[in-house]
């Protein structure tokens, strides 16, 4: 099973960017973390975890990606997009192009921040959100999307019409 997790504006300074609300780890750390949690999970059907990760600041960046999933071998998407969660419709647009799965995944609980920060356009497209749980978060998000994946998989297996 392949996932993607996209990392969007700012998250390639975690460590040094406000850690009261986002801890102390590096990108890099939690990325090394994910990779070795990724390594001792299986999907459901026994499939080994295969994880690429895409960090960028641009928002252009984040829907190019988005669409290079379309008929690709990935499975599913993991994104913390950053402040574009709340205003990029676009990304949004992205994530229902894609046709795959996506975890919302943010370090902090955008629902306790600031009025502005409360809303997501692209969690509200994706399978679900997880946030709050600062780099745990991740880790929840990659349960999830595994679980989700593996039963997209086995709907598509007894369901070939559907596919089509």
């Amino acid at each position: 099973m392949k996932i993607l997790v996209i990392q969007g504006p700012n998250l390639n300074m975690l460590g040094h960017r406000d850690p009261r609300l986002y801890g102390t780890m590096t990108l890099e750390q939690i990325h090394s973390n994910m990779k070795s949690f990724a390594q001792s999970q299986k999907a459901p059907n026994g499939e080994s975890i295969d994880i690429e990760f895409f960090q960028t600041n641009f928002e252009g960046e984040i829907i190019d990606k988005l669409q290079e999933c379309i008929g690709s071998d990935f499975d599913g998407i993991i994104m913390n997009p950053g402040g574009l969660s709340h205003n990029s419709i676009s990304i949004a647009d992205a994530i229902v192009a894609s046709g795959l799965p996506v975890v919302e995944a943010h370090l902090s609980n955008i629902h306790a921040r600031e009025i502005e920060r409360r809303t997501s356009v692209t969690g509200a497209v994706s399978v679900g959100m997880i946030a709050g749980f600062g780099p745990l978060s991740y880790h929840l998000s990659l349960i999830a999307i595994i679980n989700i994946a593996a039963e997209i998989k086995e709907l598509k297996k007894n369901n070939p019409q559907q596919n089509a």
